[in-house]
């Protein structure tokens, strides 16, 4: 297998671990994350002043010099499949795919096929430069299985590298929509008590919480107010349904981005989603509030309420600022309209 040599010095004051030196000084158009070097380092593959360089805590001086052999992308172990794709924008770099409900991100030993990456695999075929290694997509952020809606996927490890970068630093866009349970507005004391919760001015609901896995059941996340991840969500009023009002369309973007965040918050909030198995539940709605139909279409609905509509971000290659909107899935429509 061939491999590329690339050579670079060590600048003025080094960080103490070499991983971090190596990260902080690599040439950027070498687009190699700190999870790619550490692989190679892992491997043999890079040396200092000549010598095998393996511990990534070790240190290493100003001037000092790096070598790095990076080899040519392997082919990946995920098998492409030609599934369908919605495919909302692509370039050389990346592509931005609208995902429908019912099909899971990434191979998992509970999903090893048709998958979002199997279908991209087959998609962008001899287009994909190598991420980590690997011939395969590169999976930057991630929507649950029965969750739809706008997901950016790198094509190459450069593109990788700087969307990577975006989603730590917080500035990419998004924002869901979502039917859930009640109605939360700024003028209900009950949500004033929340711990975690307050608002802000337009009536815009902000949950500031920590996130971590359940204790146990370790299919969910729970709120947590001490350890955890950091993690912070607004949702905006955009409907209210029923008389007495006993659902709502909402506005959710977020700051952060951990696993299932806007469904555990809004369930710490009182205002599960609907349709959501694990937080939202079956609520017994007030009788009479909905029409027969509306009645119906609420019971039947069989997934969480969860649209990922806006997706923004800059072009990690060109610096363009790209927006991508969806419009809500069918099954979204039809019961936002029968509700209103």
């Amino acid at each position: 297998m061939s491999s590329n040599r690339l050579s670079f010095v060590i600048a003025d004051d080094p960080p103490a671990r070499l991983d971090k030196a190596i990260a902080r000084d690599v040439p950027e158009g070498a687009a190699l994350s700190r999870t790619r070097l550490a692989r190679l380092m892992a491997d043999g593959a890079v040396t200092v002043d000549g010598v095998a360089a393996t511990d990534p805590k070790a240190r290493v001086a100003t001037g000092a010099v790096i070598c790095v052999e990076v080899q040519e992308a392997q082919q990946s172990h995920i098998l492409p499949e030609a599934i369908p794709l919605d495919v909302v924008h692509e370039d050389a770099d990346l592509i931005v795919v609208n995902k429908p409900a019912g099909m899971v991100v990434h191979p998992a030993p509970g999903s090893p096929s048709g998958t979002l990456v199997n279908a991209l695999m087959y998609h962008c075929g001899d287009d994909l430069s190598g991420v980590g290694g690997m011939k395969r997509p590169g999976i930057v952020h991630r929507i649950d299985k029965d969750t739809s809606g706008l997901l950016v996927v790198a094509k190459s490890d450069a593109a990788h590298h700087g969307l990577a970068a975006q989603f730590a630093a917080h500035t990419v866009e998004r924002y869901y929509r979502a039917l859930v349970y009640g109605v939360p507005d700024a003028n209900d004391p009950r949500l004033r008590g929340i711990k975690g919760a307050s608002f802000e001015p337009g009536n815009v609901l902000k949950l500031t919480t920590q996130l971590a896995r359940h204790r146990t059941d370790r299919q969910r996340q729970a709120v947590l107010f001490q350890g955890g991840r950091h993690a912070v969500t607004r949702a905006r009023l955009v409907a209210r349904y029923g008389a007495p009002e006993v659902l709502a369309q909402i506005e959710c973007w977020l700051e952060t981005g951990r696993t299932h965040q806007i469904r555990v918050h809004m369930a710490h909030a009182g205002h599960g989603l609907l349709g959501d198995p694990v937080y939202g539940g079956r609520r017994k709605l007030a009788r009479g509030a909905l029409s027969e139909a509306a009645a119906q279409a609420v019971a039947t609905f069989d997934r969480q309420a969860l649209h990922a509509a806006v997706l923004g971000f800059a072009h990690p290659i060109t610096g363009e600022n790209l927006r991508f909107e969806a419009p809500l899935p069918d099954d979204f429509r039809a019961l936002v309209d029968v509700l209103s």
